[in-house]
């Protein structure tokens, strides 16, 4: 009985040990795999300027919220601004816009299409994605509904890591444009949260599962008025 009390402070030690480095482990990796992928695709972000001299099927605006009204988002108005503007300096003649359409009340692509008609671009020349509900199914969609092949992304900076790293990771030649054109409230917050969505989409694209939906070829090459609805 003496010679196993002696050793159980040393086991225990050893326990403690061994949870230290499991936790220790478990904090950094999240860290490990989010400044891999920044640093795998930082060269891939452009400036306005390089980005019209880009050849691409589409210009790719990313989804984020849509306010009671039906009005963007700053952060969405953000991003449709500088997709806008990418296809004003003839980076892609189409505009693919995806996001969150899964409710009827609730709905991200007509408000972001309505933006892009008010702004003077010819409806058969935006498609809208109603089953973007995540960065992964948008680019997944891109890719196999729309048949984009060559793609410019468009979101804040912060998201465009994930979103090229996802993008190539699936095969298509893609580039991006930051959308940072003023400060966002909770940035702290969605950086924070921005970590563990890199994960996420780390092992998505390992294992790349299929979307909530696919459905039907809609050709970017068509006329964009198919997809209203």
């Amino acid at each position: 009985m003496i010679a196993n009390n002696k050793t159980n402070p040393s086991k225990k030690k050893r326990a403690l040990i061994v949870l230290a480095a499991l936790f220790l482990v478990s904090a950094l990796l999240p860290l490990g795999i989010s400044a891999y992928m920044r640093a795998s695709v930082q060269d891939l972000i452009l400036t306005p300027e390089e980005a019209a001299s880009f050849d691409a099927d589409a210009i790719l605006v990313l989804g984020a919220r849509v306010w009671d009204c039906g009005a963007p988002s700053g952060v969405l108005e953000d991003r449709l601004i500088t997709g806008i503007r990418a296809y004003e300096t003839g980076t892609s003649d189409r505009l693919l816009m995806s996001g969150d359409h899964g409710q009827h009340d609730y709905d991200e692509v007509n408000a972001m299409k309505t933006y892009a008609l008010d702004a003077g671009i010819p409806g058969e020349h935006v498609f809208m994605d109603h089953a973007g509900f995540s960065t992964y199914e948008s680019v997944y969609r891109a890719r196999d509904i729309f048949q984009v092949t060559t793609v410019l992304i468009v979101t804040q900076e912060y998201h465009l890591y994930r979103a090229l790293y996802v993008a190539r990771a699936l095969g298509l030649d893609a580039f991006g444009v930051a959308a940072d054109r003023r400060s966002y409230p909770g940035m702290p917050r969605f950086e924070a949260r921005e970590v563990l969505a890199r994960v996420k989409d780390f092992i998505y694209t390992l294992i790349q599962p299929l979307p909530t939906y696919l459905g039907d070829v809609i050709p970017i090459t068509g006329d964009g008025n198919a997809t209203n609805g």
